[in-house]
C-alpha cells in the first residue's frame, strides 16, 4: 500500500468515526416517547430484574407480540450500563447506523466507492430512514438484517459457481435471515421468497436456487433462530399458537389489530420517504431493470429493486398497516440510486436543495403548530429548529461551493467525495433536530417530566396504580410495574394468561386505595376529575398533558 492510500484509508476511517459520533449526538437528549419506545424499554428492563430472559413481560405479564433478540441486546446493555435513553435506545439506533455502512461496504466492493457515498448521502437524506431510524423500535434491527441478508445473497451470487466465497456469503445470508426472524418473525422469509421468485421468473434463469446452499444454510439458521422458539414453547403452552397464528395470519389477514390504512398508504410513505431523490429513484429504477450487473451471470441491482418493491406490495396488501413497516426497502433502494448518481453529478445538488425544503417545511411547520395549539412556541423548539436548518444550510453551500473537507479521491480516483460526506453528516443532525424539536412541543410524548416531578413521592414499597390508562413510558424510568385498573390494551392478552396478577377492578381499586397509607395513581384528566368527584381521596402530585398523578398518603 503506497503512503497516498494508507493516508486516504485513515481518512476515510476517521471519517466513518465522525459520521457515527453525529448519528449518536441527540439519542441521550431526547426522552423516550410513547408508547413504542416505553415499550422497547421496559420489556428488557424487566427481563434483567426478574432473571427471566425466555419469556419476555409488559408489566409483569406475558408478551408475546415480537421475538426476543431486541430484547436481549438492549437488557445486556441494562446490564452493563443501566437504564437510560441512550443505552434503551443503544441496539436500535446502532443497528439503523450499520445500514449505511452495510451499503457502503457492498457498492465499493461491487461498484466504486463514490457510488457508495452517494447513497450513503441519500439514505441520510430520508427523513423516513432518518426519523425511524434513531427511535427505539424493532425495524431499524429488522432493517439491518434484511439487509445483511440480500447483500450478502447478492454477493454469493456475484462469486464464482461453486466457489468458497459462494458458500460463504450465502451462509452468511442464511445467518442474517435467522436474525431477522429473531428480530420481528416470519416476514423475513416471505420477503425475501417473494424476491428470488420474482428474479428467477422475470430473468428464466434458476441458477441462483442451485447456489442456496441449503444443506448447511438451513441448520445453520435453525441453529441460530430454533433454540430460543424452543424453550419459550415449552414454558408456555400460548406461545406457538398466539405469536405464529394471531401475530402473524390474523394480524396480515385481517383489521383486528385495528391498524386499517388505504391501499396506497406505503406507496405515499416511499414518495414521502424517498421525495429528495425521487426523481433521480425512478430513473435508477429503470436503469437497474435493464442494465447487465458487475458480472455477466447476475444482476445484484435487478434483485434489490425487486427486493424493495416487493416489499412495499406485500405490506400494502396487508389488512394492519403501520407507518414504520417498509423501512427495509429504502437502503437498498438508496444502493442502486447511488450507483445511477454517478453518472449524474449535478443530481446530488438538487436533491439536496429538495431535502433543504423539506426540512424547512418541518422545522417552520412545528412551530406554527405549536403557536396555533397553544398560544406559545417553547424556546427550546426554536432552537433545534434553528440548528436543523443551519446543518441543512452547511449542505447547500458544500454542493454550491463544492466543500474539500473530506478527502477529495480514492484509490479509484473517482474524486469529489467531500460533498456527499458533508451532506451525509448535515442530514443526519437534522432529522434528530426535528425530532428534538417535536419532543419539546406540546402536548407531553413522553412521561419523563410527569415522573421527575413525583419521584419524591414513590418509595419502594408504595403502590402504583394506573387507571383507565397505560403509560408505556411510566414503568422504565420509574424502573416499577403498574396495577392496571380498568385497562387493557395489548396487555389483554397477558390479563387473560395471568389473570388477577397485575390487575384489579374498578371497585377493588377503590377499596385498595382508601385502606392504603403510600400509593400513587395514574389517571386520564378527566377519569380524576369524575374520581375526585365522587370523592376519592388524594392529592396532586404531578401532571402533564395525558396523565395525572395523585397520591394516597
Amino acid at each position: 500500500m503506497s503512503a497516498a492510500q494508507a493516508r486516504s484509508q485513515r481518512l476515510r476511517w476517521w471519517a466513518w468515526v465522525l459520521m457515527a459520533a453525529v448519528w449518536f449526538v441527540t439519542v441521550q437528549v431526547r426522552p423516550m416517547f410513547d408508547p413504542d419506545e416505553g415499550r422497547y424499554a421496559e420489556i428488557p428492563r424487566e427481563m434483567v430484574a426478574s432473571g427471566n430472559w425466555v419469556t419476555p413481560r409488559l408489566d409483569g405479564l406475558k408478551y408475546f407480540e415480537k421475538p426476543v433478540l431486541q430484547y436481549w441486546a438492549t437488557a445486556t446493555v441494562y446490564s452493563v450500563f443501566g437504564l437510560s435513553n441512550w443505552s434503551s435506545r443503544l441496539w436500535t439506533v446502532g443497528l439503523g447506523f450499520g445500514c449505511l455502512a452495510l451499503i457502503y461496504a457492498w457498492l465499493a466492493r461491487l461498484y466504486d466507492r463514490r457510488a457508495a457515498l452517494l447513497a450513503v448521502a441519500l439514505l441520510a437524506l430520508s427523513p423516513y430512514f432518518g426519523i425511524i431510524g434513531h427511535l427505539d423500535l424493532l425495524d431499524a434491527g429488522l432493517a439491518f438484517w434484511l439487509t445483511a441478508m440480500v447483500l450478502s445473497f447478492t454477493r454469493a451470487q456475484c462469486s464464482p459457481q461453486g466457489s468458497a466465497a459462494e458458500r460463504n456469503w450465502m451462509l452468511l445470508s442464511w445467518a442474517m435471515a435467522a436474525l431477522a426472524l429473531l428480530t420481528k418473525g416470519l416476514e423475513v422469509y416471505v420477503l425475501a421468497g417473494l424476491a428470488l421468485i420474482a428474479y428467477t421468473v422475470i430473468e428464466r434463469d434458476a441458477r441462483p436456487w442451485r447456489r442456496l446452499h441449503l444443506l448447511t444454510g438451513i441448520p445453520l439458521m435453525v441453529l441460530i433462530a430454533a433454540p430460543w422458539f424452543v424453550a419459550v414453547t415449552l414454558r408456555n403452552h400460548v406461545f406457538a399458537e398466539y405469536f405464529f397464528i394471531h401475530e402473524h395470519f390474523q394480524r396480515f389477514l385481517t383489521d383486528e389489530a385495528r391498524r386499517v390504512e388505504p391501499w396506497w398508504y406505503f406507496i405515499a410513505l416511499l414518495v414521502i420517504g424517498a421525495f429528495a431523490w425521487l426523481v433521480p429513484l425512478v430513473r435508477a429504477a429503470r436503469a437497474a431493470w435493464s442494465e447487465p450487473g458487475p458480472v455477466a451471470h447476475f444482476k445484484p441491482l435487478k434483485f434489490l429493486l425487486l427486493y424493495s418493491v416487493l416489499t412495499v406490495i406485500f405490506f400494502s396488501l396487508s389488512d394492519s398497516k403501520l407507518a414504520t413497516y417498509i423501512l427495509p426497502a429504502f437502503p437498498p433502494l438508496a444502493a442502486l440510486t447511488g450507483v445511477y448518481l454517478t453518472r449524474r453529478p449535478d443530481a446530488l445538488e438538487r436533491s439536496v436543495w429538495t431535502g433543504a425544503g423539506l426540512v424547512l417545511f418541518l422545522a417552520v411547520g412545528l412551530l406554527v403548530y405549536s403557536h396555533h395549539r397553544d398560544g406559545f412556541i417553547p424556546a427550546h423548539a426554536i432552537g433545534w429548529g434553528a440548528a436543523a436548518l443551519a446543518a441543512v444550510l452547511a449542505a447547500v453551500a458544500a454542493c454550491a461551493f463544492g466543500g474539500r473537507a473530506a478527502p477529495s479521491t480514492d484509490e479509484a480516483g473517482t474524486g469529489g467525495i467531500a460533498t456527499p460526506f458533508i451532506v451525509t453528516l448535515a442530514f443526519i443532525f437534522a432529522w434528530q433536530a426535528l425530532l428534538c424539536q417535536y419532543a419539546v412541543i406540546p402536548p407531553s410524548r413522553s412521561a419523563y417530566q410527569l415522573v421527575q416531578q413525583i419521584k419524591s413521592d414513590v418509595h419502594p414499597d408504595t403502590r402504583l396504580y394506573s387507571v383507565n390508562q397505560y403509560r408505556q413510558t411510566i414503568p422504565p424510568y420509574l424502573g416499577r410495574l403498574l396495577t392496571l385498573v380498568n385497562y387493557s390494551g395489548e396487555l389483554g392478552p397477558g390479563e387473560r394468561w395471568q389473570p388477577g396478577l397485575m390487575t384489579a377492578t374498578p371497585a377493588q381499586f377503590v377499596q385498595q386505595w382508601d385502606a392504603s397509607k403510600n400509593a400513587v395513581a395514574f389517571f386520564p384528566p378527566a377519569v380524576w376529575r369524575r374520581y375526585h368527584a365522587e370523592g376519592l381521596p388524594g392529592r396532586v402530585i404531578g401532571e402533564d398533558s395525558f396523565t395525572v398523578a395523585v397520591a394516597r398518603k
